[in-house]
């Protein structure tokens, strides 16, 4: 069972009973879910990621105290803490007072303004430009269980979108700086022999294309070590999708179908040679310096770098 399922199922068995027994006048003001960090609140979560931080658990959203007292918030914390500490095999971990690290009471403008700097989410000119796209993931991943007020929802479904003009944006720089890695620094970084330096400037390019493809697609991107993953789930453009239409390794499916059955009958690799014959036939003097499919590609690219 996933962690977004886990956490459902637990608060459905246990949680929702115990706020409707002894918390019904908190429920208008209560928002329940799970979102925030964790690979769980994503759905990339497997068994090597039950290692750290993975427990049957939810999260309490609260207002400020103006409605929901610090009294009332540790109370509900208290009942909290007295839930089955272990529910299909798992067991719960220590809560702290009022409020768990990833579970348990939490005041709703204490989540948003740890993930995006301001507890309503909403964000000036600047705050869209300078919000790490992984904190705007987490403040908008997994699910909402049940949402008395509706505040938790209005605030994640504000911030579920950049708005157009600061997509925009920052797709230009991502473009800006793939160009500036890709086409500029990585070949003049091999004419100076500086591979280590290219390998730096061909990473660099990799990871702007890559956020360039989230923005194209509308998403933001998570955390860099979920980022292919998140990657090949998306609409356009996506890693899967390219596999799919250039087949696993690269080549057509159809073509690396007929080039298995010739390599059954014995036939592809007399076949290539007979190929390569008649065209050295057809090259005359310069017929030595021929090469096999990527061969030259290869010889320029060593050239250049020896300039």
């Amino acid at each position: 069972m996933r962690g977004l399922e886990l956490a459902r199922a637990y608060y459905e068995q246990f949680g929702r009973p115990m706020m409707e027994a002894q918390f019904p006048e908190l429920l208008p003001h209560i928002a329940v879910g799970l979102f925030g960090s964790g690979s769980e609140c994503f759905g990339y979560d497997d068994d090597i990621s039950r290692d750290h931080d993975f427990e049957p658990g939810f999260m309490l959203l609260l207002p400020g105290e103006d409605v929901v007292s610090r009294r009332e918030a540790f109370l509900l914390e208290r009942a909290y803490a007295k839930l089955p500490r272990e529910f299909l095999g798992l067991r719960r971990g220590l809560m702290q007072p009022v409020g768990g690290a990833r579970h348990g009471v939490i005041r709703t403008a204490d989540f948003f303004r740890e993930k995006v700097g301001v507890s309503d989410g909403v964000l000036t000119v600047g705050q869209w430009l300078s919000t790490p796209e992984y904190a705007l993931a987490e403040a908008v991943n997994g699910a909402v269980f049940f949402d008395g007020p509706g505040e938790v929802t209005a605030i994640r479904r504000y911030l579920s979108a950049w708005p157009e003009d600061i997509r925009k944006k920052k797709l230009a720089g991502r473009l800006l700086l793939m160009a500036q890695a890709g086409q500029y620094n990585y070949p003049r970084c091999l004419r100076h022999g500086e591979k280590g330096a290219a390998q730096l400037a061909a990473i660099e390019f990799a990871r702007n294309c890559m956020s360039a493809v989230f923005l194209l697609n509308g998403v933001y991107q998570p955390y860099y070590k979920w980022a292919f993953r998140a990657m090949r789930e998306l609409p356009r453009l996506s890693l899967l999708a390219a596999f799919a239409a250039g087949g696993i390794d690269g080549i057509p499916a159809d073509h690396r179908q007929r080039r298995r059955h010739g390599r059954r009958k014995g036939k592809g690799d007399r076949g290539h040679g007979r190929r390569r014959d008649r065209r050295a036939a057809k090259a005359g003097p310069d017929a030595g310096k021929l090469r096999r499919p990527g061969e030259a590609r290869l010889f320029r690219q060593r050239f250049d770098c020896r300039r």
